[in-house]
């Protein structure tokens, strides 16, 4: 049975197919949770979290590019996106606790992405939690 970190791994993967211009993943959400044996509950998490990031991605967005030290949007990585939208918009809008979110996103960030991630990950995450 998969977990949440999991389920939270396949989703920063189909968001970043999407972020890469892969709109038409969305048709095989489905095949891929279930490639990735993410099914029942965690299918259903897993589902809320892509759908939230997708239904509230301007927002989601507004908050990275405001909490930027330098750079823009277009600057950060992929991956790093993926990672930031989905621990955003858990910070916004699931009743999670918000340490947890953090911790979760940089150690998906250590695992998924450029060894200098976790620690701009964790930077900008922090920044959002304190607003």
């Amino acid at each position: 049975m998969a977990t949440r970190t999991q389920a939270r791994e396949s989703v920063i993967g189909l968001l970043y197919a999407v972020d890469l211009g892969n709109d038409g993943i969305v048709k095989f959400i489905d095949d891929i949770l279930e490639e990735k044996k993410i099914r029942n509950k965690q299918k259903t998490f897993a589902l809320k979290l892509f759908n939230g990031v997708i239904d509230n991605m301007e927002n989601i967005n507004e908050h990275i590019i405001s909490h930027l030290k330098q750079g823009t949007l277009k600057d950060t990585s992929s991956v790093d996106k993926a990672i930031l939208r989905l621990a955003i918009y858990e910070i916004l809008f699931e009743n999670l606790d918000k340490a947890i979110i953090i911790n979760e996103a940089i150690e998906l960030s250590k695992k998924l992405a450029s060894d200098t991630a976790p620690k701009f990950i964790n930077a900008l995450l922090d920044k959002i939690n304190k607003v």
